[in-house]
């Protein structure tokens, strides 16, 4: 990962802020009209602007906004509240009286409110697709394959709330017997990133809010419009004021990030970004020793065996590397070709890559849109001329296109060193870095050689090797054979430093303590 002053990854906390957008209180009404305007909703209700607090659309107290921008066109969709530490609080406080009854709700209750929350992420689908595209960039039909997997959590945590079981551990005294119970176990502070504007919010808020506890949610100040939709379906569904709140901010981020990690009244954090990030807000968060959960930065392997299926292995590529763009925590980052098929590899893969139509994702031709900003665009440059200066050669792209907008072209290097950048460290970019090896030892080695192991994937039609390298791999989660492993049912999660928890399957008891309890004199 870059220094912490050059972070262009899931999250801008703690990093150095952008020069403040302040737009002066009279204008807020001119922006917020424009905005309405210019997202091409069917049902413009969707489209907030201002903060959630206590089940009320608020400003920040002292009228600053922050200007949200298109990536694909570089101009503006409209603003939001840059809040501060005054409505943090105000946020927390709101969660932590909302609690008191949140709480102690049925787990049916639960179930249903999040099943009818669901129902109205699928009848609102195209205008929430929308709305990711705007904020995010990605192609109008992936950004609907997010809004499916982000609505899938709320399918699941719905169903998972009815299954927070106990247990009766048998007593070896005869008078005494012992029942474990399950509670949700407070308000929860959710730090989110941009590149998963939607479904990075419900994989933490469908297991808190199915778990009984309350949320204060920091979206990313880049994509914040998909947060508030879905705050305002959560509101139609029957989650009541207090229950989830949401502050929106940039320049205030330090603030708002220490007091949401530190506070007393909050019990759990969950955080997904960057590795310096993580470790900064862990240990905020340890000052109270506060349950966390933290997906932190990848550099996934991908690895191509001589035995492998080259027309799949090239399929899961494409899908691993270039989806959003190469912007997403599990892409393959290091891409390993054994010597035998390396060349074969290396041409389908170009071909395919040169096939791209890279545009705006409102476009119906466009496979692949922008990144997310040009400090991104910088950081795959960069990556790009370090390979090149060490030896690697220039398959096709290798740099930014011209016009508005955040567009590099995706990128395909060969004969990449081990010691280049972009193998030392997350891209988050188009660029597919081809690496040579020649033994499956040596592949393993090269592959565990980093302090992260968030994904990993490989290809291989030899069931032996399969399982000692899906074995074998430090990371926390295996695509064998698939370059697509992202599924709400399954423990999403890594490693080393690449965070600590699990979210998805086992995702709720994250959110809930376990309570011991003795019944004697019987």
């Amino acid at each position: 990962m870059p220094p912490p002053h050059r972070v262009i990854s899931q999250s801008l906390l703690f990093v150095t802020p952008l020069k403040p957008r302040f737009v002066p209180r009279h204008s807020l009404f001119r922006y917020r009209m424009a905005s309405t305007a210019n997202f091409g909703l069917k049902e413009s209700s969707l489209l907030h602007t201002q903060g959630f607090i206590d089940g009320r659309w608020v400003d920040a107290k002292d009228g600053g906004v922050i200007k949200v921008t298109n990536p694909a066109t570089a101009e503006e969709l409209g603003t939001v509240p840059e809040m501060g530490l005054a409505e943090t609080k105000e946020a927390i406080d709101a969660a932590s009286k909302a609690f008191k009854t949140w709480s102690k709700t049925t787990v049916k209750q639960r179930h249903d409110i999040l099943k009818k929350l669901f129902a109205l992420m699928q009848e609102h689908q195209d205008d929430l697709a929308r709305l990711i595209t705007l904020e995010n960039g990605k192609p109008l039909a992936e950004a609907k394959g997010e809004h499916n997997y982000s609505a899938s959590f709320i399918e699941w945590f719905a169903e998972e709330a009815v299954r927070t079981y106990g247990e009766v551990i048998p007593s070896p005294f005869p008078h005494l017997r012992n029942v474990v119970i399950k509670q949700p176990i407070g308000v929860v502070s959710i730090l989110t990133p941009w590149n998963f504007p939607s479904a990075m919010i419900t994989r933490k808020l469908g297991a808190a809010l199915a778990a009984g506890c309350t949320a204060v949610i920091k979206p990313p100040p880049e994509t914040p419009f998909s947060a508030l939709a879905l705050v305002e379906l959560a509101t139609r569904a029957g989650v009541p004021p207090g229950v989830i709140n949401v502050v929106t901010t940039q320049a205030n981020v330090n603030d708002v990030g220490r007091e949401m990690c530190q506070n007393t009244a909050v019990k759990k954090v969950s955080f997904t970004g960057s590795t310096p990030v993580a470790k900064m807000l862990y240990g905020l968060a340890a000052t109270t020793l506060k349950k966390v959960s933290i997906e932190a930065g990848g550099n996934a392997p991908f690895i191509v065996f001589d035995d492998a299926d080259i027309d799949a292995a090239v399929e899961g590529a494409i899908a691993c590397k270039f989806r959003g763009t190469g912007q997403t925590c599990v892409c393959a980052n290091r891409i390993y070709v054994q010597s035998s098929v390396y060349a074969d590899f290396a041409s389908r893969l170009a071909e395919k890559v040169a096939a791209f139509k890279v545009g705006n994702g409102l476009d119906k031709d466009t496979t692949h849109g922008p990144l997310i900003h040009d400090r991104a665009i910088e950081k795959v440059q960069r990556h790009v001329e370090d390979a090149l200066s060490k030896g690697a050669q220039l398959v096709h792209g290798g740099k930014r296109l011209p016009g508005p907008g955040s567009f590099f072209a995706p990128t395909v290097l060969s004969d990449v060193p081990p010691d280049a950048l972009v193998n030392q460290e997350e891209t988050f970019g188009p660029l597919a870095a081809l690496t040579r090896f020649e033994t499956e030892e040596e592949v393993v080695r090269m592959a565990n050689d980093t302090p992260v192991g968030l994904a990993g994937y490989f290809f291989s039609r030899d069931v032996g090797r399969v399982w000692r390298v899906a074995e074998a791999l430090e990371v926390g989660m295996v695509g064998t054979n698939t370059g697509l492993i992202s599924q709400a049912v399954i423990p999403f999660g890594g490693i080393k430093e690449s965070g600590l928890g699990r979210e998805g399957g086992h995702g709720i008891e994250e959110y809930m303590n376990t309570k011991f309890i003795a019944f004697g004199g019987l």
